[in-house]
């Protein structure tokens, strides 16, 4: 039926399209992959998502969603009978939303930064910001995870896709910055391992080299930008 066609409007170097797209394979949702193109709005976008006219969006029959952690709860809540993604348990649901908010937030601009910073004191307070934050992080897993592979105990949970979403980015900046990040934190880094290598995950994580391609021309693109 109609109502019950899915899409998925997105880019796939997009570590917020991957939350989405990784959500979906969860829950074992069949839907329709509609690229968007690298500096341009197709007009479906424009009117999905006008407020903030930007991917991803999930457009479910003909209610559009969008902000990709709106949409993992989305999903999680809509398909209820496939496997949960969000803890079930009141409190480890509030935990894992507060964390997830944190590398938005704050997390990953100091990530980000890394690329975009000169050489200098500016690149140094990035770095520096984001190991502090996968440190963070690094105790949080322990924490959540329950003698666990993921944040969500046995299972990709609703943190895993929250950091998850950013792994191919967080090699890329290491090999781009020169810098070691996730290295740092061996629990991570085994939990990036097993992530990359899950079924509903390996099949839409961006290959490192093709990331790489496109992080240098964003990069290149900005800062020529910043100087005009």
């Amino acid at each position: 039926m109609a109502s019950d066609e899915v899409k998925l409007l997105g880019a796939w170097p997009s570590p917020y399209v991957l939350r989405a797209r990784i959500a979906l394979n969860i829950k074992r949702v069949n839907y329709e992959f509609l690229e968007e193109k690298f500096g341009t709005k197709s007009d479906l976008l424009l009117k999905s998502n006008p407020v903030h006219k930007k991917i991803p969006v999930l457009i479910h029959g003909e209610n559009p969603i969008a902000e990709s952690l709106i949409i993992v709860q989305y999903i999680d809540e809509f398909w209820a009978s496939g496997p949960q993604i969000l803890p079930s348990d009141p409190y480890n649901r509030a935990v894992a939303r507060f964390w997830a908010a944190y590398i938005d937030d704050k997390w990953y601009p100091n990530a980000r930064a890394i690329l975009m910073a000169d050489e200098g004191e500016a690149k140094k307070a990035a770095l520096q910001g984001a190991i502090e934050g996968l440190n963070l992080l690094e105790d949080a897993f322990l924490k959540c995870s329950n003698g666990g592979k993921f944040f969500g105990g046995d299972k990709i949970g609703y943190l895993d896709i929250a950091l998850g979403g950013f792994l191919g980015w967080i090699r890329v900046i290491e090999r781009m910055g020169d810098v070691t990040l996730i290295g740092n934190c061996p629990n991570l880094l085994k939990w990036g391992e097993n992530f990359a290598g899950d079924d509903s995950v390996k099949d839409v994580l961006p290959e490192t080299e093709k990331l790489f391609e496109v992080a240098k021309f964003i990069v290149a693109k900005t800062k020529a930008s910043a100087k005009h």
